[in-house]
């Protein structure tokens, strides 16, 4: 829910123009193909969702190119405008194959998923309205006001559950600040929305994120928005909430965590609901042992995410999550990048956790 892919080729060509001046077995399949998918209305709701988007997608890439052309039209030096042409053109080329790409791993989601209308109930009287006095609290997505936790490791990230809440299509949703720095310099500020169904499932129902970037040259250094990519709100532009985490997590079980097509689809699937330190080679690759034998003792939740806007292996990320806690681990599987808990004010246990390697 934190990593941002929308329109990453998109902003490539801009950026060409400017410069002058595993996980998807089927996206290694994708060819170079423009035919025209025309989104039909035959009961493949999930696939005629992927043919739209397809096609926009494409649409999006030649109008990007058409406004690289226009920059490069106004590059004086002839060599650097010839240049800057045919770093437009390898950018739409790059944009297309990514559109390609998405396009078939929107098709794995269907197959996963099938091909019903996404349509989640957020009926409004399914929901709690006070975060001080839950139904079913859920015990791995723990919401209690006040709450913090601390993570090191590849990112430093401080989250905090706030009092304080917003009202998303009727439903009460609690708002938890999730921010990110980099040597102590803030690199991205969040507010994500939350609700909690009185059955103790954990819906998301939107986030407003700020990317920031300090430049050299700048005195003093100070952190400039560069991007809010990945922003949505159920109900608005046609988005929709996804769950966050279910109450009782079924092994296998895939699931949309949010839905602003072709801005936010993060998909997750459940590996695990009785994770330990030592039963699962697979699963302990990359986790620090002390960290999870800390935290579990066959009772931890396992869940890989992924999204269609960055197909390949380097869009997966594999979380844990421990009772009483939430999550405590998230690690990227291309590159091996861990990031982990180092605090947390509410459980005890965080007073004994092992700092990142």
């Amino acid at each position: 829910m934190r990593e941002r892919w929308t329109r990453l080729a998109r902003r490539t060509i801009a950026a060409a123009a400017l410069a002058v001046v595993g996980l998807y077995p089927a996206a290694a399949r994708a060819q170079d193909d423009d035919r025209e998918e025309t989104p039909s209305d035959n009961g493949a709701h999930c696939s005629s969702t992927a043919a739209a988007v397809f096609e926009s997608c494409k649409g999006g890439a030649e109008a990007d190119y058409k406004l690289a052309v226009g920059k490069c039209i106004n590059v004086a030096d002839s060599q650097a405008r010839s240049l800057c042409m045919s770093e437009a053109k390898a950018a739409r080329d790059e944009a297309r194959q990514l559109c390609q790409e998405q396009r078939m791993a929107r098709r794995d989601v269907c197959a996963a998923l099938g091909e019903g209308r996404y349509e989640p109930n957020f009926d409004p009287s399914r929901f709690d309205t006070d975060f001080g006095n839950l139904t079913h609290p859920n015990p791995y997505f723990p919401l209690a006001i006040g709450n913090k936790w601390e993570f090191g490791g590849a990112e430093e990230v401080h989250i905090e559950v706030l009092d304080k809440t917003k009202l998303i299509a009727g439903v009460t949703c609690i708002t938890v600040s999730d921010r990110v720095t980099s040597d102590g310099v803030l690199a991205e500020d969040t507010n994500d929305w939350f609700a909690h169904a009185k059955n103790g499932d954990v819906y998301y129902a939107g986030e407003e994120t700020k990317e920031y970037e300090t430049f050299e040259g700048d005195k003093p250094p100070d952190p400039e928005l560069v991007n809010i990519d990945g922003s949505f709100k159920t109900g608005r532009d046609g988005a929709k909430p996804g769950i966050a985490f279910f109450f009782s997590p079924k092994v296998g079980k895939v699931y949309r965590q949010e839905f602003d097509l072709d801005n936010a689809e993060d998909i997750a699937q459940i590996l695990s609901t009785t994770y330990s330190y030592g039963d699962d080679p697979e699963l302990d690759r990359f986790v620090p042992q002390e960290l999870a034998e800390l935290l579990c003792a066959g009772d931890c939740i396992v869940v890989k995410e992924f999204t269609p806007l960055n197909p390949g292996p380097g869009g997966v990320e594999r979380k844990f999550y421990a009772p009483g806690i939430g999550n405590f681990l998230e690690i990227d599987l291309e590159s091996g990048d861990v990031t982990q808990l180092v605090g947390c004010n509410f459980d005890s246990r965080c007073n004994q956790l092992p700092s990142p390697e």
